[in-house]
């Protein structure tokens, strides 16, 4: 895993220079949480260090980045992103199918995962991202996933506010520990949210994290891999009993 690791950071630094050099925007696939963490230790040693995340909507797991700055090369690159809609042919027969139905189906037409950003489920429908190149091949080809009939089309426009579902909570802590925050947000025991902390599983940010007294910063994104996501919020006040309230945006 570590020298997988190097390779990944040698890429990231290759593709810096050769866009800073020639003038011009390259990207990567779509970056899991593994590789976004590979690319924040690596950020900072960048030549020219202008880069842009993202992964086609606000609120994405999955991104890509950008190398290259608009007002440097004096010209706008779209990050070759295409959304595409999945419907049931039938909402009569369709099931209600999971993030893993939609992505093994899509895997099983011999599609690699870099190539695949965030599934977005809305009750029968799916929102995919994906990387253009290989849109009109899913659109085509995609037709079934388990015993649901699809019909894929590029999707004209995202559902708005709506696309990244969020539940504010509030929980009641001492401090404002992450491994704290994780055993509220998730009903576990603190002993088990540690867990989660050495086994590689938290990021911040995008960074992988294994100090469990880490604070976040308010509106920072925290990812639990097994879990889900959330944002947090900061203290908005404090018990009777002197415990700070901490509000968390939980994503659903």
């Amino acid at each position: 895993m570590s020298d997988e690791r190097e390779l990944l950071k040698k890429r990231f630094a290759e593709l810096s220079r050769k866009s800073y050099s020639q003038g011009i925007f390259l990207f990567t696939d779509f970056l899991g949480l593994m590789e976004q963490s590979a690319f924040s230790e690596v950020k900072g040693e960048l030549v020219g260090q202008k880069f842009t995340l993202f992964g086609g909507a606000d609120g994405c797991e999955r991104v890509m980045v950008r190398f290259g700055d608009e007002e440097e090369l004096g010209y706008s690159l779209p990050f070759p992103i295409t959304p595409l809609l999945i419907e049931p042919r039938s909402e009569r027969f369709a099931e209600r199918l999971t993030h893993r139905d939609y992505l093994g189906a899509i895997l099983n037409l011999g599609i690699e995962r870099r190539l695949i950003g965030d599934i977005v489920i809305r009750d029968t429908r799916a929102y995919v991202f994906v990387k253009e190149d290989i849109a009109d091949y899913i659109i085509s080809e995609l037709s079934r996933a388990r015993h649901t009939e699809l019909c894929v089309s590029v999707a004209d426009s995202l559902p708005e506010g709506e696309l990244y579902k969020t539940e504010r909570v509030t929980v009641q802590a001492n401090g404002e520990r992450l491994d704290g925050l994780i055993a509220k947000a998730f009903s576990l025991s603190r002993e088990s949210a540690q867990s989660y902390f050495s086994k590689g599983l938290v990021f911040a940010s995008g960074k992988s994290t294994e100090s469990t007294s880490y604070i976040p910063k308010v509106g920072e994104i925290i990812s639990v891999r097994g879990l889900g996501r959330l944002i947090y919020r900061g203290v908005v006040g404090i018990s009777r009993k002197g415990k700070l309230n901490i509000a968390l945006d939980l994503f659903k």
